[in-house]
This record gives C-alpha cells, structure tokens and sequence, in this order.
C-alpha cells in the first residue's frame, strides 16, 4: 500500500468533514449511508455533500459499495492515510512527506520533516498485509467483534500501543527512538541516523555491543516487558558521527508487539529474543562467547562475564511496572480494546523466525501482497461485477459534477435514469 498525498492540497474542508463524517460512521457501519454521512459531516445542503463524495470516490479515498439494503461508502486505506496526515498537519508536527525509507512486515516507513526543517520518521502501521494467509490459517483473528476483523482499526491499536511504549521507555532512558506525535494508525518519531544491524559486518568493540544488548533485552524483563521482535532488523546501529559520549551507540525499534513478563509465554519470547541475537553474532560477526565460571563480573554477558547470556529464571528480577503502566498483553489489568490488538499480533509472535538465518523478514512475497490488496484495496474486480462499477462510476461522476438524471429509491439506493 503506497502513500499518495498528491490528491490532499485539492481536498477542500467541506472534503475533509465528509471524509471524517465516512470514518465516524465506520466505527458501527460497514457500509456506510449516504444520509448518515451527511447527517455527520454537518454540511448544510445535501448536493454539497454529494459533491464531496463524488469528489472523494473519484481518488479513492472512499468507496461506493451497494449492499442489499442500501447505498453508502467504506473508508479506503487511502482515506485513513489522508485523516491522520490532516490530523499532524493541523498540530504542526509535520510539515512535508518525503521518500520511503523502509518497507517492513506491518509496516511502511517515510521521512518527513517539521515546519523547521528537522528531519523525522514517519511510520504507518499496516497490520494484516502479510496475514492473510495466516487468518486464513488461524480463525481466531475472527472469531470476535467485527471492529476485531478490521486491519484498519487493529492498525489504529497497533500504532497507539507503539506510541505508548515509546514514550514510557524514552522517558526511563532506553535506547529507543523518541516519539513526537501518534493519530491513527501513524507514529511521528525520532530519525536515527545509522543502519540496521542486519547490514553490520563489523565493529570498534563487538563483545561490548554483545553485552550491551543482552542488558537491554534483561532491563526491559526487569522493568515489566519483553520485546518479542528483538533481532538485528529491529536494532539500528548508529553512525559514528552521531553518537554521543557513552552512548551504547544503538537504537532498538518496533514495539507494538511487546508483552508483559506476566505473560504465560513471557520466558519463551524472552529466550528467542536472546537467541536471535546470538545466532546473529556468532554468524556474522564471529562471535559466540562461552561462560566463564572463573569470573565474577555478572553485571553483563560475554567476554570477562561470568555468563555468555542472559536466561530469564536466573536473571530477570522485576524492579518496575512498565507492563502495567502500559496495560501490556499478559498483564491483568487490560483495556477491551487491547483484546482485539492481541488477536492479530498473537499469532505474528509465533510466526516469527520460521527458519534459522531470519531471512526476508523485511518484505512479503509477491503472492502475499497480492492477497492483501485483493482483500482490502478491490483493486482487480472480477468480470461479474463488472457492470456494477461502471454504474457506480456514472453515479460517482454525476454525484461530483450534479449533472445526471439521478434519483432515489425507497430503500436508500441511488438510480441513475438514462
């Protein structure tokens, strides 16, 4: 799904009250009424309202859908990139979009920058573009409300949860990118300047990174959370001329994933996150330290430790709440909503690392982005519905432009008479 913004400077605020109006209405409806998208946007005349959908439609910011009982629209993944942009734009946060700078599993990645020129990370949080042939797999992504079948509302909880972490760990000073601003399923953060340790062949002091992102993974445990994603495509190594003095000289990202040391599985995650960082020193680095019972420094792992690396019965003693502050999975204390977040992200945890190297992690296959879009964007209709778009297509024209023989029926339905 690519972010296209060339269509927002001809939006007008009558375009965007509809726009909103269609996203209010889509917290209860599937589709959408036309009356009740005009009842909420608030706009005095119906022909404007219709104007403004036909407008909207025309760039795919929401779509026309007829069901058996009535005509109304659906919100776009377009249209929900265009409200969060808005939204960021009327707080200042963010001033212009640039390029791309990362495509992930859940996720696209741009820079943007701030009315003064500072360069920020824009992510867009798209859970399920590559699950569908999991919740194919796993029916339990749908086996609750229709808000938990949403990807664009688990996104929306994906990106919140995100923000939450961030902000909560930045302000306890673990390496983690600062965040700025969060609306919908968009998170504004900190640029790292630096290069995912993925493309790290070598470095200055290699046992003293070891040990230093084994503390972090055993300082989160102690704190209340494990990571669940930790691995050498979610750790930034930061160049040489942005470090600062004692800095660890790394970043770790992506969060919405992270879970409560309370968890029933919390040990398992925590040791594969330990183990994934190992493998990836051992092949590519050269590194694979053994425990050393002669020393007694166990204030860190590796060379002149008394341990190679953590282990969470031995080395995770709780010293914070974080996981309740944040009503993190597995935690007790947890909101309704974060119940339909856990149905999606449940089965990505178990569905990490299916090999040994971790390879092509960072993009799907061409086979599972094609499901993707079949599934939310329409973007190949079949020929049996083939007449139906052309229609909707004169309607949308004539909705836009008030020009046409267009009429309603009993049930709701637009008529469009030759």
């Amino acid at each position: 799904m690519k972010l296209d913004v060339s269509h927002m400077r001809y939006l007008t605020a009558d375009d965007f009250r509809v726009l909103k109006a269609v996203e209010q209405g889509s917290r209860n409806h599937e589709v959408v009424p036309t009356t009740m998208i005009h009842n909420l946007s608030g706009l005095r005349s119906i022909s404007g309202t219709n104007r403004s959908i036909g407008d909207l439609a025309k760039v795919k910011l929401v779509a026309r859908v007829r069901n058996s009982k009535y005509d109304g629209y659906r919100l776009t993944y377009n249209g929900f990139d265009y409200m969060a942009i808005k939204t960021m734009l009327n707080r200042d946060t963010v001033y212009s979009i640039g390029n791309t700078i990362g495509v992930g599993k859940e996720s696209d990645i741009y820079k943007v920058s701030d009315k003064n020129g500072n360069t920020q990370v824009m992510k867009i949080h798209r859970l399920g573009r590559t699950s569908f042939t999991s919740v194919r797999n796993n029916r339990e992504y749908l086996k609750h409300s229709r808000q938990g079948t949403s990807w664009m509302h688990l996104s929306l909880l994906a990106a919140h949860k995100e923000f939450e972490f961030l902000a909560l760990l930045n302000s306890r000073g673990f390496q983690v990118p600062q965040p700025f601003d969060n609306s919908r399923h968009m998170v504004l953060m900190e640029f790292i300047q630096g290069f995912p340790m993925k493309n790290l062949r070598k470095h200055s002091n290699i046992p003293r990174l070891y040990s230093d992102l084994m503390m972090f993974a055993v300082n989160l445990a102690k704190s209340g959370l494990i990571h669940c994603d930790y691995n050498e495509f979610n750790i930034m190594i930061k160049d040489e001329d942005a470090k600062e003095s004692n800095d660890c000289g790394f970043v770790v990202i992506d969060f919405p994933q992270c879970i409560s040391i309370q968890h029933p599985d919390a040990e398992f995650f925590f040791q594969r996150d330990i183990e994934c960082i190992r493998r990836f020193f051992k092949k590519k680095l050269k590194y694979d330290p053994k425990p050393d019972s002669s020393m007694l420094d166990s204030d860190g792992f590796g060379d002149g430790y008394k341990y190679a690396y953590p282990v969470f019965k031995r080395d995770v003693v709780r010293c914070d709440n974080l996981d309740e502050l944040v009503n993190a999975s597995g935690f007790s204390k947890k909101k309704p909503a974060d119940a339909h977040l856990e149905e999606a992200v449940g089965s990505m945890r178990y569905a990490q690392y299916e090999s040994d190297e971790g390879e092509g992690e960072e993009e799907a296959s061409d086979e599972e982005y094609s499901d993707y879009y079949t599934e939310e964007e329409s973007s190949e209709e079949s020929d049996d519905h083939s007449d139906q778009d052309e229609e909707n297509e004169r309607i949308i024209e004539a909705l836009s432009t008030g020009m046409g023989n267009l009429k309603m029926d009993k049930l709701g339905n637009y008529i469009l008479e030759e």
